[in-house]
């Protein structure tokens, strides 16, 4: 039995099953690639804790599934959207406005921005980080660098516009 429990056993054994599943779930050739090497890796991260070996099966498939339903849940919490197909929605600031704003300005909208956008915004335009580095420092995945960078440019934009609009009606002179 403990022959059975080595990883190239278990992967041997297991893992035509384990991506049929993967890919009833996901649909998609690439996605239960993934979702099947994932539960690999947790299993040889994790699998030595099982104290029944004649449940790595359901343990197997169980990661699985959870393992989906976390990805799915991250990917409708953080939906990756592209910059292009929110440019519509984004406020409109000229040319000259934004060459009009100081720095202070700038980061004191960007303190308004969501917390959750202020760190990739601040480290890809401030620091010069590349995604794949931001991607790392905060520990998630790089279409989530991507749009949380394109969200918090929109907040920012707003949050400039409006503050310009609103300088604007108050008869300030433009920043």
């Amino acid at each position: 039995m403990a022959r059975e429990l080595d990883f190239e056993g278990v992967v041997t054994r297991y893992y035509e099953s384990l991506y049929q599943f993967a890919y009833s779930l996901t649909r998609s050739e690439a996605d239960a690639c993934d979702l099947t090497q994932q539960t690999f890796y947790i299993w040889a991260t994790k699998g030595h804790q099982l104290r029944d070996p004649a449940r790595v099966k359901t343990w197997l498939f169980t990661t699985l599934h959870r393992q989906f339903l976390e990805t799915r849940r991250r990917q409708q919490r953080f939906a990756h959207e592209s910059l292009e197909d929110l440019e519509v929605e984004l406020p409109a600031l000229t040319p000259e406005a934004v060459s009009s704003l100081d720095s202070a300005q700038v980061l004191r909208a960007l303190a308004q921005v969501d917390e959750i956008f202020q760190a990739p915004v601040a480290l890809f335009y401030l620091e010069d980080c590349p995604y794949k580095d931001i991607a790392e420092i905060l520990g998630v995945p790089l279409g989530t660098v991507k749009s949380r960078i394109a969200r918090g440019l929109m907040q920012l934009q707003k949050i400039l516009a409006d503050d310009l609009a609103a300088a604007n009606r108050e008869g300030e002179p433009t920043p």
